[in-house]
């Protein structure tokens, strides 16, 4: 058994008898269950093969002393008043809302699609409603809209599909859009009015102290030990359990018993900038030019203030860690085989992206674990903020 040297690794608690849940993963799904059980007096090993808490959302200073997200940028996001207020309990907050341009055709324009975005790309000077005017009149038929492709140019027509969906969407998942379920190109809505916001969710703010700073506190129980460095299973038949929590990848639970579950996975490149602002923008979506799908500057993020700026580019891959379940039918089916014997297994949970093959929000994955945490103990879960974490209310958020 390998165990990380690291502030966040913990003995087991002494004078137990073992440990009542193994939670594999300490990332969204596994921290909020870890505390949840906790404060219940259950006594929680929480397990991860990486070096560090916080999963995907693990953020750090880099050399220069700017925090960055590792594994790209995590804006989080939700309408979901129960989930912002119980993260409240572990962070303040910093007001944010996302803004992502797109570099097209020469210029950096609005993402989603919206009211000025056709304005600038085609020199026009529509309003909103001559802008749903012009959608119908470019937007193809589309009978049944089963693809991708389908729900954008159904909407607003082949041009401005190719010019901000086909290349980016190929880039991404390795796959044409005519070869993708709907869900992908759904999840990034077009509008007929100037806000250019990416996000609209009631609740769009950052952790003020950053994710790893939210998931130490979550995890601080003296109830909840952590193991990282640590592959579960080197510790699964060596420590007495009661029920495993498992929220790693459900084909590799089984061992690939049915074959692989496709993953798309990226490659970071960070980059250190002699400078205090690089983009306009926490984001640049990149099309139709370069291997990158988009570069993003954190400190618009964070609202650190800093004389050097950090950047990451993103390089979608085949390979590497699991980032995005590829939603294609041929793929759901695989995965409801593994689910199905997920169903066989009693005394494991499975909660998660990964551990589900579902394409979860941060947001999604809390409100799952929540959920999870209800059946497996019986227990209210009544949000009550903390004053530690104030959130902030609704209506600013709202506004453009």
């Amino acid at each position: 058994m390998t165990e990380a040297v690291t502030e966040t690794s913990r003995a087991r608690p002494s004078g137990t008898g073992g440990y009542d849940y193994l939670i594999v993963g300490a990332g969204f799904a596994g921290a909020v269950l870890a505390e949840r059980l906790a404060s219940l007096g259950r006594r929680v090993l929480i397990v991860d093969k990486r070096p560090h808490i916080g999963g995907n959302a693990y953020d750090r200073y880099d050399d220069a002393g700017i925090l960055i997200h590792p594994y790209g940028p995590h804006i989080f996001h939700t309408n979901s008043a129960a989930v912002f207020e119980y993260l409240s309990r572990f962070t303040p907050w910093r007001h944010y809302q996302h803004r992502v341009l797109a570099s097209v055709d020469g210029q950096l324009l609005p993402m989603p699609i919206n009211l000025d975005t056709v304005n600038s790309l085609y020199g026009l000077s529509l309003n909103a409603s001559e802008l749903e005017a012009y959608f119908a009149s470019v937007a193809e038929p589309v009978g049944q809209v089963r693809t991708s492709e389908d729900v954008v140019v159904g909407r607003v027509g082949r041009d401005l599909y190719n010019k901000f969906f086909r290349g980016y969407t190929r880039k991404q998942w390795g796959l044409d859009p005519s070869e993708l379920d709907a869900s992908v190109t759904a999840r990034v809505p077009t509008r007929a009015n100037r806000d250019a916001r990416y996000f609209t969710d009631t609740y769009q703010a950052m952790p003020l102290h950053g994710y790893t700073r939210m998931f130490e506190n979550m995890l601080a129980s003296p109830n909840i030990s952590v193991l990282l460095n640590t592959d579960y299973r080197s510790v699964a038949g060596l420590l007495p359990w009661r029920h495993m929590i498992y929220t790693g990848p459900l084909d590799a639970y089984f061992d690939y018993r049915y074959g692989r579950l496709p993953y798309r996975s990226l490659r970071f490149e960070h980059l250190t900038l002699p400078q205090e602002q690089a983009l306009p923008t926490g984001t640049v979506n990149h099309p139709n030019d370069y291997a990158y799908t988009r570069v993003s500057e954190f400190k618009h993020l964070t609202g650190q203030r800093h004389p050097q700026t950090s950047v990451v580019y993103e390089y979608p891959q085949a390979e590497g860690d699991p980032y995005y379940p590829v939603p294609r039918p041929e793929n759901a089916e695989l995965a409801a085989l593994y689910a199905a014997d997920a169903e066989a297994e009693p005394d494991v949970t499975f909660v998660g992206r990964l551990a589900t093959y579902r394409y979860y929000n941060m947001d999604q994955v809390v409100a799952q674990a929540l959920k999870v945490f209800r059946d497996l103990e019986g227990a209210e879960d009544v949000a009550v903020r903390s004053p530690v974490g104030t959130p902030p209310a609704p209506g600013p958020l709202a506004e453009v």
